[in-house]
């Protein structure tokens, strides 16, 4: 049975409610960015894994295995990203001006 550790509320950062007169210190370019690239990351890490499981090279069958599950969520969550993205501006084409 998989054990699920409590989240603290103290390590997640969430911008307060900002005046119109503030910037956010978060660029939603710059986090995307950064998952897309950590996105990258993890793939070639699979593929990698992948490559040493056919091969017969892979120690840690079951490390190899987490890193691919890992990758193929990181992956599914960016087309989710993308669709929803992709969803918004289908809506904002159909706004009237």
């Amino acid at each position: 049975m998989a054990f699920i550790n409590k989240v603290d509320s103290n390590n997640i950062n969430i911008p307060n409610k900002l005046n119109n007169n503030q910037k956010s210190d978060v660029d939603f370019v710059d986090v995307l960015k950064k998952e897309i690239d950590e996105t990258n990351n993890l793939m070639q890490k699979a593929e990698k894994a992948e490559a040493d499981i056919a091969t017969g090279a892979v120690k840690d069958l079951a490390g190899a295995s987490i890193t691919i599950q890992k990758a193929e969520m990181k992956m599914k969550l960016m087309l989710e990203v993308r669709n929803k993205a992709i969803n918004a501006y289908k809506e904002l084409l159909k706004t009237q001006i």
